[in-house]
């Protein structure tokens, strides 16, 4: 349940358990709230929260305290879903297709070769299909969605053994996914044998050979520094990937609503400034990647999108997400097939 008074917190050997902003010596704050993700302090998102929460302590004079957890410092995704659901953390930034295992039309954005640039994405999930994920996640009864989804980027193929550069390479490529259904399927419908991990698992996996490759925008790649562990980065653009900001329903409507208009405000203005700056991050992403050692190759989208519709991925998944559902997302992006 929320907090009412602040409470002090002991830091993890060389971690940063927690981030809060204080104005001068001002008064415990009356309401002090738990933020978790899973990226690095160093990515965008974390910067941007940093600002949000020192502004909405300043705009409620002390009233609302932020404290954000960053790089899975409360667990994993999947943990950390079962504590938003019930209520031990308070806001959580969670892509749509892990989400999508307690809600599953959140994946609906991340559709193989969906997307073909940012303008596609930004209009179609700021719009009709962003508000329809966003009442199918309010349904939920637990969580509830803020308006502006953050960014996360278009993911790229990484691997320590091979480039990928035609559905051919796919083939028995043994590949970290999210724990999402619908990454897993559609490794699946590549003929590849995908293993679902968690993000905090990533690096060992990949450094232990666990996995060969795995598949994550630049941002991450740089911010968490996968270069260490992978060779290749094909630039498969193979989809669009993003965070919704939610909220425990119950904590989030136990705050008053003065309170609730200065953090709604101050999110969703922190998530367009994220989404410029993984813009201008991912700019210079490669050239900064290479000067580390990977080996970049462009790929050619159309046989990849071919395989999937002769493979039935995409008429599966549009059975799976309903006929309203795809058809709002084909007003966007055009026919799948």
């Amino acid at each position: 349940m929320t907090k009412i008074s602040r409470r002090g917190l002991t830091l993890g050997a060389g971690a940063l358990a927690v981030t809060t902003f204080a104005i001068g010596k001002a008064r415990a704050a009356e309401f002090t709230y738990k933020y978790a993700n899973n990226l690095p302090l160093t990515h965008p998102m974390n910067a941007r929260a940093q600002e949000a929460a020192a502004k909405i302590k300043d705009e409620t004079k002390g009233r609302f305290e932020l404290q954000i957890f960053p790089s899975s410092q409360l667990g994993s995704d999947t943990d950390t879903l079962g504590q938003i659901r019930s209520g031990a953390v308070d806001f959580f930034t969670l892509s749509g297709l892990i989400l999508s295992t307690y809600v599953p039309a959140a994946s609906i954005n991340g559709i193989g070769f969906a997307f073909k640039d940012y303008d596609t994405v930004w209009k179609t999930m700021d719009g009709k299909l962003g508000e329809y994920v966003r009442a199918e996640i309010a349904k939920s009864g637990s969580i509830v969605a803020f308006e502006k989804m953050w960014d996360n980027g278009f993911r790229q193929t990484t691997s320590s053994s091979k480039p990928i550069t035609s559905p051919a390479d796919l083939v028995n490529f043994k590949i970290r996914v999210p724990v999402s259904p619908l990454w897993t399927s559609m490794y699946k419908a590549f003929g590849s044998a995908p293993t679902a991990i968690n993000f905090n698992e990533v690096y060992s996996a990949l450094q232990s050979k666990v996995v060969e490759g795995q598949e994550n925008p630049l941002a991450i790649v740089e911010t968490a520094k996968l270069y260490e562990v992978q060779q290749f980065c094909s630039l498969t653009n193979h989809m669009w990937d993003g965070f919704w900001f939610l909220a425990n329903k119950a904590n989030w409507e136990a705050l008053p609503e003065d309170i609730r208009t200065v953090v709604t405000r101050n999110i969703n203005a922190a998530a367009l400034a994220e989404r410029a700056d993984v813009a201008k991050l991912t700019e210079g992403l490669q050239s900064s990647l290479t000067g580390k050692g990977m080996k970049f190759n462009a790929v050619d989208p159309a046989p990849f999108r071919d395989k999937l519709k002769s493979t039935g991925f995409y008429s599966e998944w549009k059975g799976k997400f309903g006929d309203a559902a795809w058809a709002t997302l084909e007003a966007s992006v055009g026919s799948l097939g």
